[in-house]
């Protein structure tokens, strides 16, 4: 058995909480894991004790706040320097992220991220398709829903916050087509801004107060249970990572039909992590489109044509596959096997560095 440690929060400034709750959904063989989320407890823990040593330096939008401070900056050096001593290997920690947003140094909101120095290797933990599952999975695992599709007033559930390039095209061209006149949706980050219908948004929220953030990732039953088919936007649209939110979890648990503006081959990898999609109602060969351009332009005809369909039929016939898919989200062991993965890249990078 190798042992492992890790200090999942250098500074403490983030939600060490919410990474140790992801670590613990490991299945890993002949791995354990112990960790702390306070710097200033390291000396209770005989560090030589353990095989490989990892300290988390947390990059969460939140911090974007306090990185420009000098003191911080100091502080964390000094930290840096005292764990790299003692054979820490560092992981900068932003799996709310996807790598195109870290690329490009945006957050998820659209946010510029500040810049930090980390003056050592480091392994890049962005989302990925394991995140999102494993925290969604943790907020609703207990919640009691009441979900009932036998009652469509809309065709689409299509709902978008930060202004992204590629969100804001398909949008314009179903605006533009009128393919979005029988449909709840929103643009929140756009002028102006467009919102849910008062009965459609969670409970006690204005929508005219809709937070920027902490809300995302709660599940409302009543815009799910008037709607034919969830149009999830995603954060990105490129063609060399998968990145999966909360976007997609929520049409899950709610066993509602989806269709998907996001990566290439988006609902390939779903189907390879256990999920089934809707190929024998409609056409998903939009997600075989590599060129985002085309990739719209096949969203934008599938959603003419479906429309029309026979929803309260395909919701009869799909009742077994949707429920598979609620299965499949809450069967932690198959959750776990995606975070099996993104751990072992953790290790794999301290092994070989």
């Amino acid at each position: 058995m190798q042992r492992n440690f890790i200090l999942t929060d250098v500074m403490k400034t983030g939600d060490h909480l919410s990474y140790e709750q992801f670590i613990d959904a490991n299945t890993l063989p002949n791995q354990s894991f112990e960790y702390t989320g306070e710097y200033y407890t390291l000396h209770n823990y005989d560090l030589e004790q353990y095989d490989r040593k990892l300290a988390f330096i947390d990059m969460r939008i939140h911090n974007n706040r306090i990185l420009g401070n000098d003191a911080y900056k100091k502080d964390l050096q000094k930290r840096l320097s005292l764990l790299h001593q003692q054979g820490f290997k560092f992981i900068l920690a932003n799996p709310w992220e996807s790598e195109d947003n870290i690329r490009n140094q945006l957050f998820i909101t659209g946010e510029k991220m500040a810049h930090v120095d980390i003056p050592y290797p480091y392994h890049l933990w962005t989302g990925g398709v394991s995140w999102f599952w494993s925290y969604m999975y943790h907020k609703h695992k207990d919640t009691s829903f009441n979900f009932n599709h036998k009652e469509k007033v809309y065709d689409f559930l299509y709902l978008n916050k930060a202004p992204r390039e590629h969100r804001v095209k398909l949008y314009d061209t179903l605006m533009h087509d009128g393919l979005l006149d029988k449909s709840l949706h929103t643009f929140v980050g756009r002028n102006p801004s467009r919102r849910l219908p008062k009965q459609y948004e969670l409970p006690g929220v204005n929508p005219k107060d809709y937070p920027r953030w902490g809300l995302d990732q709660d599940i409302y039953e009543l815009p799910y249970n008037h709607t034919n088919c969830s149009l999830v936007s995603e954060t990105n649209d490129n063609d060399y990572e998968i990145f999966m939110t909360e976007k997609i979890w929520k049409p899950i648990i709610a066993g509602h039909l989806f269709i998907v503006h996001g990566n290439y081959l988006y609902l390939q990898k779903l189907r390879e992590m256990g999920f089934k999609t809707f190929s024998q109602y409609f056409d998903e060969g939009y997600d075989l489109e590599k060129d985002p351009v085309q990739r719209i332009i096949k969203i934008a005809d599938l959603c003419k044509e479906v429309r029309s369909k026979n929803w309260q039929d395909i919701y009869l016939a799909s009742q077994s596959l949707r429920e598979h898919n609620t299965k499949t989200f809450f069967d932690k062991e198959k959750l776990s096997l995606q975070v099996n993965e993104t751990i072992n890249l953790f290790l794999e990078f301290v092994d070989r560095s």
